[in-house]
Parts: structure tokens; sequence; C-alpha cells
């Protein structure tokens, strides 16, 4: 118990697991960018399958990103002061990841795909949250930033995930991932703040039904975006649809290694702290370090 966090702003109070000596550090790193740089069109192990995911995946981001900053700078100045700055060490490194993939999104164009109708998409997706309250985008945001979390504990965990992928893309989406899990619980301990005079069943029954709505829409989305740049390789039909899902749930499986961190989402007492994985951020740090000849630091 001495390890939790107590944000405090005023009178009031909440007790979290977020670890009390906990740093979130951005990171200003560039990826992919030199003049000779060619990843090729499939970059992930020659693999169009698993080249299509995880490029469908970064085009949400820009946009995703936008709203996520958004969503949890709405709450920011009513939070205590540990919580606010948090939340703007949080903001800086979503902008960091927001240009990276915003690079990463250019390339895959550049490779001749066209991505107009999964930028549609998501815009048509962000346009359905204008307008309502803000404690539902923060919520849809504290959700969504579960997903990442639980993803990105698995692209550092399982090597397999990147093996012989483009290394500069692979170092891009390792580096995003130990900033996703290390500001894993900014956006649940805005919620509990924001929702601190909601009863624990008030707050579970809306974390639980949007986590529901959330899931379905973001699988189908991934899905119906991963099918969309593989037809444009020539890759359509019931054998693509079954490498995809065989991808997806079997080898390496993203999809499915993170059912058990979705199923503890329901659990009472539910805190993306539970768990403290910040040695999956020092071993993707170390694994940087390594790479570099003269071990300095990133800046």
């Amino acid at each position: 118990m001495n390890m939790h966090s107590i944000l405090q702003a005023g009178s009031e109070t909440i007790d979290t697991p977020t670890p009390k000596d906990h740093q979130i550090t951005p990171r200003d790193r560039r990826f992919g960018r030199d003049d000779d740089h060619k990843p090729g069109r499939w970059w992930l192990n020659d693999d169009p399958v698993a080249t299509a995911f995880y490029n469908a995946l970064s085009l949400t981001f820009p946009r995703g990103e936008a709203f996520f900053i958004e969503s949890v700078k709405a709450f920011r100045d009513v939070t205590p002061e540990k919580l606010q700055k948090e939340i703007r060490a949080f903001v800086k490194q979503e902008i960091i990841h927001t240009r990276e993939h915003v690079a990463l999104n250019r390339r895959v164009e550049e490779a001749g795909y066209d991505t107009s109708a999964i930028e549609k998409r998501v815009i048509e997706s962000l346009e359905m949250t204008k307008g309502r309250p803000a404690i539902a985008n923060l919520g849809a945001t504290m959700i969504l930033e579960h997903f990442t979390a639980i993803m990105a504990q698995q692209f550092i965990a399982n090597p397999h995930h990147f093996a012989n992928a483009d290394k500069e893309t692979a170092d891009l989406w390792r580096w995003h991932a130990l900033e996703e899990i290390e500001h894993k619980g900014v956006a649940y301990d805005t919620w509990l703040y924001a929702t601190k005079d909601w009863t624990r069943w008030q707050r579970w029954k809306v974390k639980s039904l949007l986590m529901l709505v959330i899931t379905r829409n973001f699988w189908t989305n991934r899905y119906t975006d991963t099918l969309d740049l593989l037809a444009q390789d020539g890759f359509t039909g019931w054998r693509t649809k079954r490498k995809l899902l065989g991808f997806l749930l079997f080898t390496p499986g993203v999809a499915r290694k993170i059912i058990l961190p979705w199923i503890k989402f329901f659990l009472p007492g539910f805190h993306p702290w539970n768990e403290d994985d910040r040695h999956l951020i020092d071993l993707a740090e170390s694994e940087f370090a390594a790479a570099r000849p003269d071990g300095a630091q990133a800046v």
C-alpha cells in the first residue's frame, strides 16, 4: 500500500496503484528519416498480412492520439498537481508519437498504398464523438489507452512480433510501446478522479459497457482496414481472411495474447498499474542503448 499514490486536490483524494516514484519521460526520437532508408513494401518479414495490420494500425494514430490528448486535457486543470504533471508528460509523448506515425504513414503512401478509405473511416468515427460529454470521451480514451498498453506489453516482451522487420520501423513500434506502458495509468487516473463522486457500481457499469462497444469497433475496423490494404496487393477472398485471422489469433497471435489482460479490466479494483511492468520499459531502453555504438542516451 505504501507504493500507492494519493492524488489530492483540496480536500478530495483518491488512492491509486500508480507507483508514487514513477516518472513519465518524453523521448524525442526520429525513425526512418535517412534518405537511403528503404524499408520495402512489406517491411515486416516480407509478410503482406503482418505489414498490412501494422500499417492499418499506424494510420489510426495521428487523429486518434489528438483525440486522446484533448480528452485528457479537458480535465487537467481540475486534477491534483501530481496528475497534472503526468498529463503534461502524457501530452508531450503523444505529440511526438503523432509526428512519427505521420512520417511512417507517409512512407506507407509512398510505397503505393491508397489510405484514403481508412482515413475516412477514422474521421467518421471521431466525428461521432463531437458534442458528447467530456466524460464520455475521457472514458473512450481510458479504454483505448488500455488497449495500446496491453498490446505494447506484447510488442516488447515477445520479439516474435517484429522478427525480421525493417529495423527502423520495428524500433519505432518498440519505442512507442515503451512509452505507452510508461503512461498507461494517466487516462485511468484522470477517469478515477473525474468520476470520484460516482458509486463503484456506476463506474464499473459505464467502463464495462464502453469496453464492450469499443472492443467490437476496434477489431472490426482494424480487420476491415487491414483487408483494404491487402486488397491493394491483390490479396482477397476467404484465404486472405483466413491468413489474417491466423496472424491475429495464432502466430504470432497478438489478439489472442491480450485476451487475459483484456478480461482483467472487468475485475473489481482493476487498475493498469496493478501489474508493475516497468521492467519492459527498462528492457526496451537497454536494447536501444545497446544498438547505439557510443551508448549515448536518446534525446
